[in-house]
């Protein structure tokens, strides 16, 4: 029987190692997909590097483009697009596999499914072992949204699509119209990036982008920004880009709690605040529920995503990816046998994406 290889987490901070498991052979809905690139998303650092639980043995990695390879006897041959599927194809898949019958799925939160899969963070159940992106194969499991990719569309581009790009489509449709808006943008890595340039081309008059990273506040001039700023000169940009009226719509995507706490006095009246970067445990933040009732304030949780943010996702790259430069962000692909080393290249944040190619 033919073996594929994988780089496994055990657990056990900063180390991954390599094993071989049998090819998994697809039954029924199921599709099995040869991994042609995975990059790094700051939640697998999280995880490898122990700041973040998550079930083990397992295989990380959720930001993949893969090619099909088999196809279960009864398994989808068409894309959630009504695109035609066939072995060969390039594909991207929703992190979250969702029944679409529970509870959360019935009310449209199909990244809360009750009876989820998730790629990359799944422990290991015998012949279910390759369900994330560090590893040669990738078995598609029944629920799974899957979309062709465009052929013109470049790996390093696509493989956030998954992961940064979609989230990013959801935590913008939380904001609501960004039509003639002040947007500011909490962190300046991929989340950050990705949320400047969908800003701009969803016409926000402004994007103010906040980084403690000088290199990273400079970068998002290039996606969309029309303002920088270190933390500590936000409230002075802010008040001056909106005449002292504030900020219409905050979007946190660094996931620091300081971050929040400086910026959230900052948006306007009757201004919307989405949460998105606080996925690991922070120190809790005071907030006075009056002020949020007497300025009439949204306060709005994204987490994942639902199946349509994805196929937004995947359309907003085709047609923007000569516009941004996607492409130039990931700083380095490595071989699946050094993805321990790729991890840690990736905790330099000079590297907004480092991917591993199997």
């Amino acid at each position: 029987m033919n073996n594929s290889l994988a780089a496994v987490f055990d657990g056990i901070p900063r180390k991954l190692e390599l094993r071989q498991f049998p090819v998994p052979q697809p039954q029924g809905d199921e599709i099995l997909v040869r991994v042609r690139g995975c990059t790094l998303c700051g939640s697998d650092l999280h995880s490898y590097e122990g700041r973040r639980s998550v079930p083990v043995p397992t295989v990380l990695g959720h930001e993949i483009v893969g090619e099909i390879e088999t196809f279960g006897d009864s398994a989808p041959r068409r894309d959630m697009a009504g695109n035609s599927l066939q072995a060969g194809d390039r594909i991207v898949w929703a992190i979250v596999a969702s029944c679409g019958d529970c509870f959360y799925c019935r009310r449209g939160l199909m990244q809360k499914c009750q009876r989820a899969v998730k790629y990359g963070h799944e422990a290991f159940r015998p012949g279910r072992e390759l369900l994330g992106g560090l590893a040669e194969h990738c078995l598609l499991v029944p629920g799974t949204a899957i979309l062709k990719l465009p052929d013109e569309l470049p790996l390093a581009t696509a493989c956030p699509a998954s992961c940064a790009t979609a989230t990013i489509v959801a935590a913008l449709e939380a904001a609501g119209d960004l039509q003639d808006r002040t947007v500011c943008i909490l962190g300046a890595g991929l989340l950050g990036l990705t949320a400047c340039a969908m800003a701009r081309t969803r016409g926000a008059s402004e994007v103010i982008c906040v980084d403690v990273h000088p290199g990273r506040c400079a970068r998002s001039l290039s996606f969309g920004a029309t303002r920088s700023t270190p933390p500590e000169d936000l409230a002075t940009m802010v008040a001056a880009t909106t005449e002292g009226q504030g900020a219409d719509v905050i979007l946190e995507l660094s996931g620091s709690s300081h971050a929040y706490e400086a910026a959230w006095p900052l948006v306007c009246l009757g201004g919307t605040v989405v949460l998105v970067g606080s996925v690991f445990a922070s120190p809790p933040v005071p907030m006075r529920l009056e002020e949020i009732v007497r300025r009439c304030l949204s306060i709005r949780g994204v987490h994942n995503y639902a199946p349509r943010h994805l196929l937004t996702a995947v359309q907003f790259l085709a047609d923007r990816h000569r516009q941004f430069p996607f492409a130039d962000l990931v700083a380095e692909w490595y071989p699946l046998e050094d993805a321990a080393q790729a991890c840690e290249a990736a905790r330099d944040p000079d590297h907004v994406r480092v991917g591993i190619r199997p």
